[in-house]
């Protein structure tokens, strides 16, 4: 039971971590599609900066530095160029995808996987089996906790979401719709940029081309099917790594007799079915209605 349980934390945290980044885009007024673009750079720069340096904190401060700049980069295009959000948010998933094979590359001189050499602090054995979890997975729940008093308890997150829900009602108090998405994004590089990290460093302790593998994706719809709140958006990323968790298990008890492809894409079905059923409800077709749409263009 107790495998299990790591292995569901483990496909968790890093899916986690970018829904609660995909949140606070949302409550902005922003669906942010460039998810998996961010992450996949922070897996990038933390597992390269880490085995350059051989720093630990280096590489995650890097991962914070790129995804904090992709985030910026984001908030220009959207806000500056007057791009739709979401095909912005597609173009620097395809940015972060090609740059970070690019970069490895450039670097390594091959698409080979890059060894980090050392990952992030454990728990240690006085957590027992789960100490081979590492620090961000036992944080993990407090800042889940954090964002739902900033976005739902204090003043900063009622102006965030009427910038989102009512960006001309938001300006006339005196609060600045783009200043405000500006944070959020920013925000949500750092959220993502963790997620990266406990992903390349959490357990693997390297980077491979495409190892997201669509989880940016997961992330974001796990914001729809969480009604855009921050609790249900964490509970919904759990449920995708519950499902990712039970398809690896599936492999090792069931051997070829069911196909290794069907099992493989169980989250990836799942996702898909949970958009539906967010369609389906009354907080999943709420949420979607306060997203990019009712920006003031």
């Amino acid at each position: 039971m107790s495998d299990i349980l790591i292995a569901i934390l483990r496909s968790g945290t890093p899916l986690i971590y970018v829904a609660m980044a995909g949140m606070l885009a949302q409550r902005a007024g922003i669906w942010n599609l460039g998810l998996e673009g961010l992450m996949i750079a922070g897996a990038c720069a933390a597992a390269v900066g880490t085995a350059k340096s051989g720093s630990i904190a280096f590489g995650l401060g890097l991962a914070i530095v790129v995804c904090v700049l992709g985030s910026m980069l984001l908030w220009f295009v959207v806000e500056k160029l007057r791009a739709h959000p979401i095909i912005a948010g597609l173009g620097l998933t395809g940015l972060g995808l090609g740059g970070t094979d690019l970069a490895v590359q450039a670097i390594y001189g091959s698409q080979a996987s890059v060894m980090a050499g050392r990952g992030l602090p454990r728990l240690g054995e006085a957590f027992g089996p789960f100490g081979v979890l590492s620090v961000l997975v036992i944080a993990m729940p407090f800042v889940v906790l954090a964002l739902w008093v900033i976005v739902r308890r204090t003043r900063f997150g009622l102006q965030l979401t009427a910038c989102g829900e009512h960006p001309f009602a938001a300006r006339s108090v005196g609060v600045a719709p783009a200043r405000m998405r500006l944070i959020a994004l920013m925000g949500g590089g750092v959220l993502c940029a963790l997620g990266g990290a406990e992903l390349a460093l959490g357990t693997l302790q390297l980077f491979s081309i495409n190892m997201t593998a669509g989880r940016g994706f997961m992330g974001f719809a796990s914001v729809i099917f969480g009604g855009g709140h921050p609790i249900g958006s964490a509970l919904a990323a759990l449920f995708f790594s519950i499902v990712d968790a039970l398809g690896i298990r599936a492999q090792l008890v069931f051997g070829d007799k069911v196909p290794r492809d069907l099992l493989l894409a169980l989250p990836y079905l799942a996702t898909v079915l949970g958009v539906w059923i967010s369609g389906q409800l009354r907080g999943g077709v709420k949420a979607a209605a306060t997203g990019g749409e009712l920006r003031d263009y």
